[in-house]
């Protein structure tokens, strides 16, 4: 894609179909002329009389206690630097929603036209009594120091300019890792910071809070070594300024152990790694380019423990692992600030949760057989949903042991599983799915490519690293909307199997379908006749192995895609029956809706075999699948055959397969309602767990579901993930959309993915 195309792609992203990128939602009932007294007048007199005697009541009746106000006045945004207010919104709202997502905490995006610090510090002052905290953001150096010491001093709420204290946190939470590997004394080791920016400052003044030594400590800015000899040093500089008599990053480094890099790119050589300690830690951390490239210190040192800030590279120094969680637990006990301990319990919270077992859902995600705690995983990944379970209460706990808690929380078991149920709403699956193909990303027949979403999608998925395009149809259609889309077909490979130049392989395949299919009715004739059809034509690139999967449906009905995909590929040994899956993002999570494409009427051994295969997608995705079985009646209710259907595949599934976690026949809302299944029946297999997966007893239930919930709740599908097959083959719904065939795109590269991680274990 070129330049000026990302550029209008990224101004739609913002513009459509709504400008900007957060929004409010009314939170209360509001259908009826009573709900409206409530909510205003004459009902909302009632909380305003509460408040006014006694202040505190705001968090009992407003939404302030889950309020921060991201603030900036736009004099250091990003890389641009000093754009103005308006022009730091996006960015602000960027922040709003990295809250949201993350930690489910609401944003109001604050920018002040002011660059006098009297003036800031005067606004956020004044607006202050709406929020329970305020982060500042983009706000340049040395200002930023000076406006943040004065807020903490004069509010009672928990401030933050997060670009000081979220790299810090982070950072530190990786030197001590890297320390340990390295088996070396924070308290011993020569530290080089380039960089004298307010997160080279934060950074450095944690480090010494954790026991670095200033006398080993050594900073340099854009004018080299930060030395107390030179004039007209500000204030935080001076802090760190040495006494050692040299003038330039080649002269620092040498014997360094550390070295921390918040400045520019490729300031760093491979000599100046050479004369690093043993063991070296770098951590480069310039965006987007680092001050030496990954692989190049890698080859340089191979001793050396390396973070960067990029995603595409081990032990990423991401602010995301930081900032929610740390106003989340602030928020939660109600602190009065973000004080030292509470920054320093973020950092040991981080540094503990990189050396425990990691879920196999990040695993997954990852594409890693088993990440451990070594030289590529100091720090955890920003996909962790141990995350919010551990930071939060973390800072909590420091923020009540140091005295600035109002509202100590007093269980802490319930207190994480609340935080735990704030992972709901997101979409963190998606980016889980596009991550873990882009690990290792594998050729996809696009067997529409001709139809402008199919293009555009398989346009994003090589853009993105996720997978390997394969364009079939009209090569002249083709060539003409890659032109329109800036799609760069150079290295492409685009195949029309009608024309001429595709006569060789058509044959090869249509010969190779013939002896399969000889005593079948199939002539050699017929066979190659069929294969000008692309859909076969897509099916015989996988089965030969000239393609990994293939990607269909969009501008066909489901039955005539599947029919050459059972007849190429066919189904896997030990299958009876393929079926499909939905992925829908739900509120309360993802949610495998079953099945909701094949099966018109199954059996109740087809019901048991469709549960079988949802619960090994379900795994695929990194979830344990907690699974009902659902029907109109609850466990033995009707005598009826559709539900005695649904009750006899229990049975079977629970004699056979002992410890899956699956139950039925259940009404719907018994299912997702965990306390209504607990007080009515404590019995179920299914009490006191979060089913995430809903088992149909017959198409037409299962996909009317999966098309209301998607249009009438806006929730996001994934699917229909085909379940079966014995090649990786995914057919879309008709009219899929662009997102939507992008992320049926991860799912056929990671379908891949698992069989090839299969075969090679055989």
């Amino acid at each position: 894609m070129s330049k000026e195309s990302k550029r209008r792609e990224a101004l739609v992203y913002h513009a459509k179909p709504t400008p900007g990128k957060i929004k409010i939602v009314p939170t209360k009932k509001y259908a009826s002329q009573r709900d409206l007294a409530l909510a205003y007048s004459p009902g909302v007199a009632e909380p305003c009389l509460e408040i006014e005697k006694d202040k505190e009541n705001v968090y009992k009746y407003t939404t302030k206690g889950n309020l921060v106000a991201v603030i900036s006045n736009g004099t250091a945004v990003l890389g641009l630097g000093n754009i103005g207010p308006e022009a730091s919104k996006p960015v602000m709202e960027g922040k709003g929603l990295l809250f949201k997502i993350f930690a489910d905490i609401d944003v109001f995006d604050i920018e002040v036209d002011t660059e006098n610090v009297d003036e800031f510090i005067e606004t956020v002052k004044n607006i202050a009594p709406t929020f329970g905290g305020i982060n500042l953001e983009d706000i340049k150096a040395p200002e930023a120091f000076e406006i943040e010491r004065r807020l903490k001093e004069e509010l009672d709420i928990p401030v933050m300019h997060d670009d000081q204290h979220g790299t810090a946190i982070i950072s530190a939470a990786a030197l001590l890792n890297a320390l340990e590997l390295a088996e070396k004394d924070i308290k011993e080791v020569k530290i080089v910071v380039s960089g004298a920016g307010a997160a080279a400052i934060s950074c450095t003044r944690l480090y010494q809070a954790f026991g670095a030594k200033r006398e080993n400590i050594v900073m340099l800015d854009s004018k080299g070594v930060i030395r107390d000899d030179r004039d007209n040093l500000t204030s935080q500089k001076a802090e760190f300024a040495t006494n050692r008599k040299i003038d330039t990053l080649d002269e620092a480094m040498v014997d360094a152990d550390v070295f921390v890099g918040l400045s520019m790119a490729d300031i760093v050589t491979p000599d100046m790694l050479k004369v690093m300690a043993t063991n070296p830690i770098v951590f480069a951390m310039a965006n987007p380019n680092p001050e030496i490239g990954y692989q190049l210190a890698l080859d340089t040192r191979d001793d050396i423990i390396m973070a960067t800030g990029r995603s595409d590279h081990p032990n990423q120094v991401n602010n995301v692992l930081g900032f929610p969680f740390i106003f989340r637990g602030a928020l939660d006990v109600r602190a009065t600030k973000i004080n030292e301990a509470m920054k320093m319990a973020a950092v040991k919270a981080l540094s503990k949760l990189a050396k425990e077992p990691v879920p196999e859902q990040v695993n997954i995600a990852y594409g890693e057989t088993r990440l451990t705690f070594g030289k590529d995983y100091i720090i955890p990944k920003p996909f962790d949903p141990r995350l919010i379970a551990e930071v939060p209460p973390a800072v909590a706990k420091a923020a009540m042991e140091s005295g600035v808690a109002k509202e100590p929380i007093e269980d802490w078991e319930r207190y994480q599983n609340s935080l735990l149920e704030r992972l709901g709403s997101d979409n963190k699956l998606v980016r889980l799915l596009l991550n873990r193909a882009r690990t290792n990303p594998k050729k996809v027949v696009f067997a529409e490519a001709d139809q402008l979403d199919v293009l555009k999608a398989a346009q994003i998925v090589y853009e993105e690293g996720v997978a390997i395009p394969v364009l079939l149809g009209r090569r002249d259609t083709i060539l003409e909307l890659m032109t329109e889309i800036e799609f760069d077909e150079s290295n492409v490979l685009i195949i029309d199997p009608k024309s001429d130049e595709e006569l060789d392989r058509k044959n090869k395949y249509a010969d190779s379908y013939w002896k399969r299919h000889e005593r079948n009715g199939v002539t050699k004739y017929s066979a190659r006749k069929i294969m000008r059809e692309r859909n076969y034509f897509a099916a015989m690139m996988v089965n030969q192995g000239d393609a990994h999967a293939l990607i269909s449906g969009y501008s066909r009905s489901y039955p005539s895609v599947v029919k050459p995909m059972l007849e190429l590929i066919g189904m896997s040994k030990g299958v009876s029956r393929i079926a499909t899956t939905n992925v829908m993002m739900t509120q309360r999570g993802p949610l495998f809706l079953s099945d909701t494409a094949i099966n018109i009427n199954p059996s109740s051994k087809d019901l048991a075999k469709i549960t079988q295969m949802t619960s090994n997608a379900a795994k695929m995705f990194g979830i344990e699948p907690v699974m009902a079985m659902v029907s109109y009646s609850n466990f033995g209710s009707s005598e009826n055959e559709t539900a005695e259907k649904v009750r006899n595949a229990v049975e079977y599934l629970h004699r056979t397969y002992p410890d899956m976690i699956v139950d039925g026949e259940l009404q719907a809302d018994f299912a997702l309602n965990s306390e209504m299944l607990q007080d009515i029946f404590p019995f179920s297999r299914l009490a006191g767990r979060k089913v995430n997966t809903l088992i149909f007893p017959n198409l037409e239930s299962a996909n009317i579901t999966y098309k209301l919930l998607k249009e009438l709740n806006k929730a996001e599908s994934i699917g229909p993930i085909m379940m079966g097959l014995r090649k990786p083959a995914h057919i879309l719904q008709l009219g899929a959309s662009v997102d939507e065939i992008v992320n049926m795109t991860a799912i056929a590269v990671i379908d891949a993915q698992e069989r090839e991680k299969r075969k090679q274990k055989k």
